[in-house]
């Protein structure tokens, strides 16, 4: 009885429109979220794309906290460690939950970080949901099941599809197919239970064709998984293609690794998931084969995959012409674009293998997690990269093998975690960490990482300043202060170097990066936030009198203002202003971004509308901004020049089992006559894109 007093007092307090104890889950800004995750943003970035996907699963498949475990809410991205470990003592101490307001009562959950967690939770007993059918009957009877259609289309010609011209040895190249893209998707999953997928894209420029010569067989891209959970001592079974993160992402990470932001604690520590089903239309970092994590005793789990598929990469000559196998190929191509001859030419041009096991224990109370990976990659073709000085350690030939052990063990508000792994040739990587709650108000991160020029890993992406884990040592610190209920302040310092030379840097380099942000939330509705960040690091620079290019630092500002509020129930207002200074060879340069966004809210109907300005003295002060978009789809562009640029989103649900969406989007550029280059130029000041999107509930 006075446990449900208590609920419905907090309840009160924290003022939701609910009926009983049912409550509504407040929408969410998924595009803004990755954004804000990551502290430097890139056009076509794929990390965006997969860290939105995973969140787009858990806001559509909102996580039971009374059936979840610390792994899985690590994924989130919103919870320390401490704050995951009160969830579950106060579990322990009082059963389940009953109402998502008692997370009110939870030691350190405060009112901002249930607010951020709200779209990805619920709270439901376990027992209720499950079923005694057959998992075939279950999967055909599933209520979370849907198929989606999108079609893409920029209005504008590009050179690539127009006629090719040979007057005057111009590029004669065009691309094979027409300028739409159209992607088919069907899902259909239960947490904890099961997960199919299957999804075909064709990418504009890209031909339907069959042609299995040339690796054509209709759709570009197809992806297929089949992914079940927890039958008896099996804990997963995948098959088809799937995703592994173990420890920190040293060998193997997905897309739960995020690194550096305006979230400064959280996203520094890897969550230890295992086996996950993939469904994204990215055509690399990925394993298609098989993978199932057995249990061997209560608290230890032994994981075993294997792979095997086809990459894309351009086959070279060798020296030794008479040699059986006569050729090597110089890097992996990630892009997934086979659009024009040459294109088509690389594609799935080598033959990639992996197996590998991971076995990790778990303690009783969870408090301490550790394992051993062992992971072999080899191809069938040598890897043979060219003879630029930056290669002088980079991995050549057809094998690699790494072993790593990982930890991590909490003890009350403290989480230290690492992990430690060798590749071919001896080559070390290690990347270990702290964080600590030092009490209601301040949260605290360590992090060392030093990875040896000479280690390899293909599938990793621990924390770190470079793209891949290796040539790097660093220390990064990161601290969060909440001096009041609707006031939160977050900043990290990273300070880096490299021992050895990098792609346009000549000679070893050291950096330095650093970000303050504060945030104002004065009610649920509305949210206030400035944000500055820093980054020096070395690049190569021109001297006339010089032969050679010399190291000179090299410095980015990063200035933001963002303000969402709502005003009336049905309308939400986004105002962002963003502004970036770049020095390097010449004096400051400066660019800068003001965006305006409102949102409505009718019925079954939804429109969104942005309308902003930029102006940036060059390429190097480019804007990258979020857009909001059709469902499951991530667009980041980057603003360069001077120009206007507005969009329209319109979504409708025509029934039940029926939603729309349309998405016009328009670039207006001054004082330019050409956008875009190569075979992307578009003649003329004005780019229009135009996206529909249909998803079926079945």
């Amino acid at each position: 009885m006075g446990r449900k007093l208590l609920l419905l007092g907090l309840a009160f307090v924290f003022q939701f429109t609910a009926k009983g104890q049912e409550y509504q889950r407040p929408a969410i800004n998924l595009e803004l979220m990755v954004q804000e995750l990551l502290a430097q943003q890139e056009e076509d970035n794929p990390v965006y794309e997969d860290i939105y996907e995973n969140l787009l699963l858990y806001y559509q498949n909102p996580i039971n906290l009374n059936n979840t475990n610390p792994e899985e809410l690590a994924t989130l991205f919103v919870l320390t460690p401490a704050q995951i470990q009160n969830l579950f003592k106060h579990i322990r101490a009082q059963g389940q939950l009953l109402s998502i307001y008692e997370l009110q009562a939870v030691p350190d959950w405060d009112l901002i970080t249930i607010q951020k967690i709200l779209p990805f939770v619920t709270v439901q007993d376990p027992s209720l949901l499950t079923s005694r059918q057959a998992l075939g009957q279950r999967i055909f009877n599933n209520n979370n099941q849907y198929l989606i259609a999108r079609y893409d289309r920029t209005w504008q010609q590009r050179r690539g599809y127009t006629a090719p011209d040979t007057i005057g040895n111009r590029l004669t190249i065009r691309y094979t197919g027409s300028p739409d893209k159209y992607l088919l998707r069907y899902r259909n999953s239960h947490a904890h239970d099961f997960s199919i997928g299957f999804t075909a894209e064709k990418d504009a420029g890209e031909a339907l064709a069959w042609n299995p010569n040339q690796h054509q067989f209709g759709a570009d891209f197809y992806s297929a998984h089949l992914q079940v959970y927890n039958k008896g001592k099996l804990k997963a079974l995948a098959l088809g293609d799937y995703q592994l993160q173990f420890g920190q992402g040293l060998l193997l990470s997905s897309g739960f690794s995020v690194g550096k932001g305006s979230e400064t604690i959280t996203t520094v520590r890897r969550s230890n998931v295992g086996i996950r089903p993939y469904s994204s239309v990215l055509e690399s970092g990925f394993f298609r084969g098989a993978a199932a994590t057995y249990y061997i005793r209560q608290n230890m789990e032994l994981t075993g995959f294997i792979s095997g598929k086809r990459i894309d990469g351009a086959l070279q000559a060798t020296e030794d012409s008479l040699a059986q196998n006569a050729f090597s190929f110089g890097g992996v191509q990630s892009s997934g674009l086979h659009r024009t001859p040459t294109e088509l030419q690389n594609k799935h041009q080598l033959r990639e293998s992996i197996y590998g096991s991971n076995l990790t224990y778990k303690s009783p109370d969870r408090n301490l997690v550790a394992g051993v990976t062992i992971l072999n990659t080899s191809y069938n073709i040598p890897l043979q990269r060219n003879n630029a000085s930056y290669n002088a350690f980079s991995f050549n030939g057809r094998q690699n093998t790494n072993v790593g052990v990982h930890y991590s063990y909490n003890f009350q508000n403290i989480n230290i975690f690492g992990e430690t792994a060798r590749s071919t040739g001896g080559g070390l990587g290690t990347v270990n960490g702290l964080m600590a709650s030092l009490s209601k108000q301040v949260d605290v991160a360590l992090v060392y990482r030093n990875y040896a020029r000479n280690f390899y890993n293909f599938y990793g992406n621990a924390f770190g300043e470079n793209t891949r884990n290796q040539n790097e040592v660093g220390w990064y610190t990161g601290l969060k202060i909440k001096p009041y209920a609707k006031w939160e302040i977050t900043a990290y310092y990273d300070k880096f170097r490299f021992p050895w030379l990098k792609y346009r840097v000549n000679a070893p380099s050291h950096g330095t990066e650093y970000l303050v942000r504060v945030l104002y939330k004065p009610t649920k509705t509305a949210n206030l936030y400035a944000q500055f960040r820093q980054e020096t690091k070395g690049l190569n620079r021109r001297d006339p009198n010089r032969q050679l290019d010399y190291v000179a630092p090299a410095t980015r500002r990063n200035y933001l203002f963002y303000l969402d509020f709502s005003p009336l129930p049905f309308l939400v207002s986004r105002t962002r202003v963003q502004m970036s200074q770049y020095q390097h060879e010449h004096p400051w340069e400066t660019g800068y971004y003001i965006g305006q966004e409102g949102i409505i809210s009718l019925g079954k109907t939804v429109i969104s509308a942005r309308l902003a300005f930029f102006d940036t003295d060059d390429y190097d002060t480019r804007q990258y901004v979020t857009e909001r978009d059709v469902l499951s789809a991530f667009s980041v562009p980057a603003f360069f020049g001077t120009g206007t640029r507005v969009y329209l989103v319109v979504q409708q649900a025509l029934s039940k089992k029926i939603d729309t969406w349309l998405k016009i989007a328009n670039t207006q550029y001054h004082n330019q006559e050409t956008i875009g280059s190569g075979l992307e130029q578009i003649s003329g000041p004005a780019r229009t894109d135009i996206r529909f999107q249909v998803r079926y509930r079945l």
